[in-house]
């Protein structure tokens, strides 16, 4: 079931949703965090879940991440997205929040260490983690295992299997498996 892609991004995301589908089975895993920024991976991972008892989160990047106000998912995904049963997330980014600000005036802060240390394993492999803490905080997945779906700038290349908490109990997190992620980015 393990997959390792030789190039990031886009060019994997059906693979990486074979996968998904793969690990769900293998795993009995009842809920899914997918990370999406403008909606295409989300309604692939919503059509592939449709009908199925598998509850799909997605998380967005946060209202402002590009510039104040905005967001980059078109309401009409968002809206489709809820319609075909997912709930969908847009908040403050754990490894992205007071601490970017302070780190681009001063040059460091905690939270680039945590986030630079997960992208030893890959961009998708931060993000997974980032994710699953951002659906735990928004209280939208329970302790049960969740599997975790990201990608690299665009699309899905990365599924880890992870036993959740809130980003306040980051450690007490565990990132059970890898199941597929790119060997370069």
């Amino acid at each position: 079931m393990r997959k390792v892609f030789e190039q990031p991004g886009k060019v994997n995301t059906d693979k990486t949703l074979s996968v998904l589908t793969e690990a769900i089975q293998h795993h009995s895993v009842k809920q899914v965090v997918v990370a999406s920024t403008y909606g295409d991976t989300a309604l692939a991972a919503a059509e592939l879940l449709e009908g199925s008892p598998v509850r799909l989160i997605v998380i967005t990047h946060n209202y402002g991440f590009k510039e104040f106000g905005s967001h980059e998912m078109p309401v009409k995904t968002r809206d489709k997205l809820l319609a075909m049963g997912a709930k969908v997330y847009s908040g403050t980014m754990p490894f992205r929040n007071i601490g970017t600000s302070i780190q681009e005036k001063l040059g460091y802060s905690q939270q680039d260490l945590i986030a630079n240390t997960l992208r030893l394993f890959g961009q998708g492999m931060k993000v997974c983690v980032e994710i699953v803490l951002m659906a735990a905080d928004a209280g939208l997945i329970d302790q049960e295992n969740v599997l975790a779906v990201a990608g690299t700038v665009r699309g899905a290349d990365t599924v880890a299997l992870i036993k959740p908490q809130s980003s306040n109990r980051l450690f007490d997190m565990q990132v059970l498996d890898i199941l597929a992620k790119p060997i370069k980015w």
